[in-house]
């Protein structure tokens, strides 16, 4: 399997083998937590009373394992891919004809974020701000990492905005590298949104509240 996932579009349901590994940014937290647990584990062996606290350790090395879990995905065979696993927060129509379609990521959801099409990254841009909520109208002002794909459609804009915890978004490709539909370019970790802007004249195919998965599901009508 190669960093990108394969071109081919979903079956309908069928059941298929998925690797799931760890998301690239995640070792800072993962490596301490179980080391913690390990820590605790070989005290609790002499010192039994220590075992109260190896269990609530267990359980914070777990849920960084499922929120750091970076699973293969099918991706979408046509048009527009979805670039984050959640609900649509908001549908904005722009006055430049763009229209900007919000993922809302909670933390259960899977944090690694990927490329709407095939084509090349046309910019990286790290924008500094403040860590309101992400659901929060607040957080236009939200620390953000801004993508510019050049695709044959012409520029396609993702925002990775950063929300109220931990605060940090990992970018994965660089300015002039190409990138494939449905590749993975970066991870937010603890809470965060992403829009996706399609371009004037291209309509949405997804509605406010509905679930979406990074890379399947298809952003734009046909």
């Amino acid at each position: 399997m190669t960093e990108h996932d394969r071109q081919t579009p979903a079956p309908a349901r069928t059941w298929r083998r998925i690797r799931t590994g760890m998301a690239r940014g995640s070792a800072p937290w993962l490596l301490p937590a179980f080391a913690l647990v390990l820590a605790l584990g070989a005290v609790s062996a002499v010192v039994p009373v220590v075992l109260a606290a190896a269990l609530p350790a267990v359980a914070l090395a777990l849920a960084m394992v499922w929120f750091f879990r970076d699973p293969d995905r099918v991706t979408a065979g046509a048009g527009i891919a979805c670039a984050a696993d959640g609900v649509v927060q908001f549908i904005d129509p722009r006055s430049d004809g763009s229209t900007r379609v919000a993922v809302f990521m909670n933390p259960l959801n899977v944090h690694v974020n990927r490329a709407p099409l095939e084509g090349v990254v046309a910019g990286v841009q790290h924008r500094p701000g403040g860590f309101r909520p992400a659901f929060d109208k607040d957080s236009e002002r939200n620390e953000r990492v801004i993508w510019t794909f050049q695709t044959e459609i012409g520029e396609v804009t993702v925002v990775q905005i950063a929300g109220a915890m931990v605060r940090r978004i990992v970018p994965y490709l660089t300015e002039g590298q190409k990138v494939e539909k449905g590749q993975r370019i970066g991870l937010i970790r603890f809470g965060s949104r992403v829009d996706v802007y399609l371009p004037p004249g291209v309509a949405p195919a997804v509605a406010v509240g509905q679930k979406v998965r990074a890379g399947e599901a298809r952003l734009d009508r046909e």
